[in-house]
């Protein structure tokens, strides 16, 4: 399909950011071919200019050399925040790897998050940097829906990138994100990963912005047997359906040998061990409404 690409100069490539994970965020690329259509991202095509839809124009960014590379030792990079720095053009555009080249040598670590196999390009760059990490996004194990909703990699590349790259000792983890109320199967993701990655991050469908509508659409168009639910989740803001997903998966980790945790950045386990199950889903209000529900039960 044709996509508008242009390339453009910046002031700088390392922008630094109150992000969780990182102390800077790296973005070689301005939108996504990937085009997913729950995408928070897609907020960014308002300050391009672009006519085109999000996921039809890439921007490619030129930039300085990186320079005063002793600010970045014990730092950590984050590739990408806005856009998939793996994404098909970078195998022409190499701006992803020209950031790691400039930062090779200057001590700073790496987390990287993509739906894309093009990043084994680079394994062998990427092992030279101090507490590299690699997640790879998969939602689901079935092409059908994944077609439905994106333009990345089939899910088995992604699964055999996260394999190499667990083989080589890099840490990795299986990105379960966003989750699809009926839709996506978690048990069966963790156990088709267990073997090959360190941690498992567990994170809801959030619907907010100009995507809200479009994935509603999709859904009534493919799955219009989960419109109720979909409406009760997102409309009518019933927490139960994530309550109850929550104690399943803690139920299930705890059966079969998975340490399980809330919010945790910090826990992951080693090679050759289960990976650890993180799950970010809106916790403080969902045991809130749990202690409210059954303080009602019991009155």
């Amino acid at each position: 399909m044709s996509i508008a690409i242009k390339e453009i100069n910046v002031k700088e490539i390392m922008t630094k950011t109150n992000l969780p994970v990182s102390d800077f965020a790296v973005n070689p690329y301005t939108g996504c071919y990937h085009a997913c259509k729950y995408c928070y991202a897609s907020f960014m095509k308002r300050f391009t200019n672009h006519p085109e839809p999000w996921g039809d124009f890439i921007d490619v960014k030129n930039w300085p050399p990186i320079c005063n590379h002793g600010q970045y030792a014990g730092k950590e990079a984050f590739f990408s925040s806005v856009t998939d720095p793996y994404q098909p053009h970078e195998a022409r555009f190499k701006r992803t790897r020209s950031v790691l080249e400039q930062l090779q040598g200057t001590g700073i670590k790496l987390s990287i998050s993509t739906k894309s196999d093009l990043i084994l390009r680079d394994l062998d760059i990427i092992k030279t940097f101090p507490q590299a990490r690699v997640s790879w996004s998969i939602n689901t194990l079935d092409e059908d829906f994944r077609s439905e909703m994106d333009r990345a990699v089939s899910i088995e590349r992604r699964l055999e990138a996260m394999r190499q790259f667990y083989e080589a000792g890099i840490d990795t983890t299986c990105f379960i994100s966003p989750i699809f109320p009926g839709i996506t199967n978690v048990e069966a993701i963790i156990e088709r990963v267990k073997r090959q990655c360190n941690l498992v991050w567990l994170e809801n469908l959030n619907l907010r912005g100009d995507y809200r509508g479009r994935i509603f659409s999709c859904i009534h168009e493919h799955h219009p047997e989960l419109d109720n639910l979909y409406r009760q989740i997102y409309t009518k803001k019933d927490l139960t359906y994530w309550s109850e997903l929550d104690g399943q998966l803690r139920a299930y980790c705890e059966a079969n040998g998975f340490r399980y945790f809330r919010n945790d950045d910090t826990t992951r386990a080693k090679h050759g061990e289960l990976p650890v199950v993180v799950n970010y889903f809106y916790h403080e209000t969902i045991v809130k409404s749990a202690q409210k529900k059954n303080e009602k039960t019991k009155n």
